[in-house]
């Protein structure tokens, strides 16, 4: 007897067995049980999460000898014949294959004869939105004012694709994502029946894999079984899929929130040599830095981080050590990484700098864990004491943190100093390491930003166009404030900020003067790609 991959094995024949989609099934059955069928559903949603097993349940449901019923026999001919692909009165069309207005055409044709054996003659066509836009307009007639005895079912995972005037003649069901929590549980029944051993953490790490998708899922956990001799463990599932492990997330955050830059790099290297993908890596790090920030908003609330409870606690547990202002800041520097990481042409170097970044410590603790709070640290201090620890009066960070922290206004630099553009070029890496001192999201935003011209005293910064949360966040009146200070300061000259955003070629053009870009170019080797 030849095999059955999981997804068709455990593909749902009945509405019961539908996972995670219970506003549909309960729609369907009421609109059986109250005899309000609509003549065409409209389908919608991800791959692999049930729509067009509902769409041949709901054929079942309707054709059934003892239908028009919410439990089909599954042992009546037309059962049998929908189970097994082969009903007369069942005809699923793939739209990407019969999509022109010949075949259209033809459907409309056959649409006029009568069911060979049900009540009901239904047409089901899968990736609908594939059909070109005179197909649909040869099946509009026939959709709003079709025989009593025809039933539309329309599938698509590109809803905005299809025509507003087919989608106006139809009842939508949005079929949404199955939870984590909701395929784990399916996958524990199918482990279960067939009689396999697998570790708890390799279901999670399926089910965070398959990105809402049941059947994507089903077909992972199918290739692990095959691939392991026995158990299946979480090391079969890293070597074969190339997953990167929760712990190894929790593992490297540790590093970063004790400030262990060697710790983070080694983690990092151990994660490459392992053959995982560093873009894989850096979306699921962004995800684990999200994850974070909502256990601590929620403490742990499953529904919300849509984990298991033990991975929501020890989330949880770990959140407390940051707070949200720092979860933000390293969130927007992975972000600010990915966008990096499109203008180099290796993965490898932005996530490297990047983590560093995060883990370094900052002159005696300006690391993540203690960035936002340091400038605040010397209120605690007797001025004696700030004294000895602050001994070079001329140096330019202590200077800045101190002035910024008083209340009283201090002494401007002169009006009218006489600058140029490639004296603060000269000093911006200085600015920007400066102000993460004191406010490292600031600090983070504008390193992504270039200097392009002083006129007057006023300094532009230009970022690129997709940008514009950098621009907006600098243009806030306390962020702006805090920024002029440290160029005037940095730069001996009053100077005016202005902010823009310019087209990508232009940036990439001048992008190899900004200090922290430039810095990383020279350190390893790097060049800047074009994007596209």
């Amino acid at each position: 007897m030849a095999y059955t991959v999981f997804a068709l094995k455990w593909r749902p024949q009945d509405f019961e067995s539908v996972v995670g989609q219970d506003h549909i099934v309960g729609t369907l059955k009421n609109a059986i049980q109250k005899n309000r069928l609509a003549n065409a559903y409209l389908f919608t949603g991800p791959r692999g999460v049930g729509k067009t097993s509902t769409a041949r349940i709901l054929a079942k449901a309707l054709n059934c000898k003892e239908g028009p019923t919410v439990t089909p026999c599954q042992k009546c001919p037309s059962c049998l014949g929908i189970n097994q692909g082969n009903s007369l009165d069942v005809i699923e069309i793939d739209g990407a294959s019969n999509r022109g207005i010949d075949e259209i055409r033809a459907l409309r044709e056959n649409v006029k004869f009568s069911p060979a054996q049900g009540k009901y003659k239904i047409y089901i066509i899968d990736e609908v939105h594939q059909i070109t836009p005179d197909g649909f307009n040869a099946l509009l007639k026939t959709l709003e004012e079709p025989p009593e005895f025809v039933k539309f079912i329309f599938a698509t995972t590109h809803p905005q694709k299809v025509m507003p005037t087919i989608i106006s003649r139809c009842q939508r069901m949005d079929f949404r994502r199955i939870p984590v929590i909701e395929i784990i549980s399916q996958l524990e029944k199918i482990i279960l029946q067939e009689k396999t051993t697998v570790d708890k953490d390799v279901l999670f790490a399926v089910a965070k894999s398959s990105d809402g998708s049941l059947r994507d899922a089903e077909s992972i956990l199918d290739q692990l079984v095959s691939f392991s001799q026995g158990a299946v463990s979480i090391k079969d599932a890293i070597a074969v899929l190339g997953m990167v492990e929760q712990d190894i997330l929790f593992a490297l955050t540790d590093t970063i929130t004790q400030k262990d830059p060697q710790g983070a790099l080694k983690l990092f290297n151990e994660i490459i040599d392992d053959g995982k993908d560093p873009g894989v890596f850096l979306a699921n790090l962004i995800e684990h830095f999200r994850n974070l920030m909502v256990a601590k908003v929620s403490k742990a609330d499953t529904k919300l981080v849509d984990l298991p409870q033990e991975v929501c606690d020890r989330l949880f547990k770990q959140s407390q050590g940051l707070s949200l202002e720092e979860i933000f800041t390293a969130f927007n520097i992975l972000v600010s990484t990915q966008e990096m990481a499109k203008r180099l042409d290796s993965q490898r170097i932005p996530l490297e700098i990047s983590l560093v970044r995060l883990a370094y410590n900052r002159s005696e603790g300006h690391g993540l864990a203690s960035a936002g709070q340091s400038h605040k640290s010397d209120k605690h201090i007797p001025s004696g004491e700030k004294a000895k620890k602050h001994p070079v009066e001329n140096d330019p960070t202590v200077k800045l943190k101190e002035e910024v922290n008083k209340e009283a206004p201090v002494k401007t630099p002169p009006e009218k100093a006489i600058i140029s553009l490639e004296q603060v070029k000269s000093v911006w890496n200085n600015i920007v390491n400066n102000l993460a001192g004191i406010k490292m999201s600031v600090s983070t935003y504008l390193s992504e930003g270039e200097p392009t011209k002083i006129q007057g005293d006023i300094l532009t910064v230009a970022f690129p166009k997709n940008y514009t949360l950098h621009k907006e966040s600098l243009e806030k009146k306390e962020n702006k404030a805090m920024i002029e200070k440290a160029v005037s300061e940095l730069c001996n000259a009053q100077l005016r900020l202005n902010f823009i955003l310019i087209d990508q070629a232009r940036y990439e053009h001048d992008v190899h003067n900004n200090p922290f870009i430039k810095s990383a170019l020279d350190m390893f080797g790097g060049r800047v790609v074009r994007e596209g």
